[in-house]
């Protein structure tokens, strides 16, 4: 099952078989620190979604994180496993929406059904009370019985500090971190090398 904003990406991109696509980037791939083994035995038969683990992609900003949280939640799909994409300011917006006209138990409950959660851009901003007192429940729901992927342009090391509360922050990333794997890219971004700046001289 497909949620529409992630089958609008995937469609952005084509259907090329994504995950076989960054297999097939070599060099582009070793300058960004991606490890094909790494995305091979994830990609292989989804076992991570299976064993319930989740997964942190890391890295600056147009490296491709949301290109391969989008890979590994496509290849989930094919292999029997239902995906749902959303941005984090997305998902907050969703959940004060919620609040607001008493639908929030609902979502909730929706959210816990998901098998493969990717929240891109997480940790971007500091979360409020109502937020971080939400997000705790999502991981609280979802903890060893679905599985979450994360994009994130700040390492894991400074999440707790985004999530404000200390006490609140241990128990979110107590059951995020723990049967994580991590993939860390690096490197300038792809937008940059696909629209180079014009030279001034030709216009």
């Amino acid at each position: 099952m497909l949620n529409q904003p992630l089958m609008e990406k995937l469609m952005a991109m084509r259907w090329q078989g994504m995950v076989e696509g960054l297999k097939s980037q070599e060099q582009d791939r070793a300058a960004r620190g991606l490890d094909k083994s790494v995305v091979r035995a994830l990609a292989k038969d989804s076992a991570w979604v299976r064993n319930h683990e989740n997964i942190f992609v890391i890295g600056p900003c147009g490296v491709g994180k949301s290109f391969l949280a989008s890979a590994l939640a496509q290849k989930a799909c094919r292999d029997g496993h239902s995906a749902l994409y959303l941005r984090a300011a997305a998902l907050l917006r969703d959940l004060a929406l919620a609040r607001a006209d008493g639908s929030l138990r609902h979502l909730l409950a929706r959210l816990s059904r998901i098998d493969v959660l990717v929240i891109d851009d997480w940790a971007m901003t500091p979360l409020n009370e109502s937020e971080r007192r939400e997000v705790w429940e999502i991981c609280e729901d979802r903890y060893q019985t679905r599985s979450t992927v994360l994009t994130s342009q700040l390492p894991v090391s400074r999440w707790h500090e985004q999530i404000v509360d200390p006490t609140i922050a241990d128990g979110i990333l107590d059951r995020l971190v723990h049967n994580a794997h991590r993939i860390e890219l690096r490197g300038e971004s792809m937008r940059k090398n696909r629209n180079p700046p014009r030279d001034q001289s030709q216009q």
